[in-house]
């Protein structure tokens, strides 16, 4: 945004040390640049290199101090307002000083970006990830733009976008933009697209669709952070025209020379599998998925034996990367599970090292400690409910234990009853028939005659009334 009217004038201050031999009239030497920018310049400026170039005047809103004195101080406020016309006119003549910026922030914007980069660590990670149809690129790329916050570049998204922008810049040309390409050539860029589409069933020819993709990247979201090729270029040629550097030439039209380093990636992911796991895989994927990526059986087997023949003519993609030295990392897929893709994982952070942004925002961090705290919770809650689960699991098998072990000693007892009482029917039959109806009547005469040895009495009854005595 543009405070005010964005008239003020800006003069940047520069910090110098140099070392006065002769002690000079003035006592106050102004060290600034010799531009003249409004703060509307420097904003538009800092837009085109880091942004997307548009900028938005705030003047009503700024008029309104008490609204900003909510989010700015005072002193961040005027700041802001300041307007300032000066100029270093006895600097030059007294110091012989080495000025980097002399010319203001507007001209050197590139070099104060790359110097701002440098300093702060907010390099661009750019990687390129190959592999058969099916393989899982498009996944591992991802996972990659996730973490390392990167863009993900693909081939129909990029089309896609540049359709849409073609098309916007045609319905809403501006006469006063102050853009290089005009209506006429996005409408006749935009007409390329659509009749190249239209005689290849679809697709761009190699040419334009280089052209789009190298747009993409050279575009400041890409260009300030990074991006993840997934799946391009499939061919040397196409690598080669890519990532080329064009320069003009004295005769007139371009020519390719070295590498360009702006885009060129410094890492190379090049997965694969086995024709059998790919088709495997291809097989048990959802139909929405077979559809989408059109990974139907015929057209599936035809892209394979496509990528495994161009892989194996003497200039591919690989050879490409291996004459500009960078060594691609080489990465096995063997099963689709968790661990494993966390495994793949693992090995590209550590060939590619730590992120190279700003790191997360304070409201990111607030959300990840948030989400953190949710997580805990929801873990000890989980493990909580696995615990009672677990005593009331233990609990119930106690009872059942109990109720059996009650159930059989119930059992052992029944049965040792019976068996006593098996054992004894013979022994009471005896003592019924044989023995208890003597000795019934001994004790019925013993009771009659009041002996005074009952025992004796009994004993002797027994003797003379045996009823086995022969």
């Amino acid at each position: 945004p543009v405070f005010g009217d964005g008239k003020n004038m800006f003069r940047r201050f520069t910090s110098v040390t140099c070392v006065i031999e002769h002690r000079p009239k003035p006592y106050y030497l102004l060290a600034v640049d010799y531009s003249s920018n409004t703060m509307e310049d420097i904003v538009k400026t800092i837009a085109s290199a880091l942004g997307p170039g548009k900028i938005k005047k705030k003047e009503e809103e700024f008029k309104n101090y008490y609204y900003y004195f909510c989010f700015y101080k005072i002193m961040e406020i005027e700041s802001m307002m300041v307007n300032l016309r000066m100029e270093g006119v006895y600097l030059k003549e007294l110091l012989s000083i080495n000025w980097l910026c002399e010319s203001g922030l507007v001209d050197n914007i590139e070099l104060v970006v790359e110097e701002y980069r440098q300093t702060r660590g907010l390099l661009p990670i750019r990687l390129c990830v190959l592999g058969p149809p099916a393989v899982g690129k498009s996944t591992v790329t991802k996972q990659i733009c996730e973490h390392y916050k990167l863009h993900h570049i693909t081939l129909k998204e990029t089309i896609s976008e540049t359709i849409t922008q073609l098309e916007d810049t045609v319905m809403n040309a501006d006469p006063e933009a102050d853009n290089e390409d005009s209506a006429a050539e996005a409408q006749e860029q935009l007409n390329s697209l659509k009749d190249s589409m239209e005689q290849n069933g679809g697709l761009l020819d190699d040419q334009l669709l280089v052209k789009v993709i190298k747009d993409k990247l050279m575009s400041n979201p890409c260009r300030n952070q990074g991006f993840v090729l997934d799946g391009f270029p499939k061919t040397y040629d196409q690598a080669k025209e890519l990532f080329s550097e064009e320069h003009e030439s004295e005769d007139g039209p371009s020519q390719i020379s070295s590498y360009s380093k702006k885009i060129t990636p410094e890492f190379v992911m090049c997965l694969d599998a086995s024709d059998a796991f790919l088709k495997d895989r291809v097989m048990n994927l959802p139909e929405r998925l077979v559809q989408e990526h059109s990974y139907e059986q015929e057209h599936f087997l035809q892209r394979l034996a496509r990528y495994r023949e161009k892989n194996t003519e003497d200039e591919t993609v690989i050879n490409y990367f291996d004459e500009l030295d960078i060594t691609p990392l080489y990465l096995e897929i063997t099963s689709s599970d968790e661990p494993d893709c966390l495994l793949l994982m693992q090995k590209i952070c550590d060939t590619v090292g730590k992120p190279r942004n700003y790191g997360p925002s304070s409201q990111e961090v607030e959300e990840e400690a948030r989400r953190k705290t949710e997580e805990k919770m929801r873990k000890e809650a989980q493990e909580r409910a696995q615990e009672e689960q677990k005593e009331e699991e233990e609990t119930r098998q106690r009872a059942a234990r109990w109720e059996e072990w009650t159930k059989g000693l119930e059992e052992v007892r029944r049965q040792e009853e019976e068996l006593l009482e098996a054992q004894s029917v013979p022994m009471r039959n005896y003592l019924m028939e044989q023995v208890m109806p003597t000795v019934t009547q001994g004790l019925i005469e013993c009771c009659m005659a009041h002996p005074q040895d009952p025992v004796d009495f009994l004993a002797e009854y027994l003797f003379k009334n045996n009823p086995f005595d022969y």
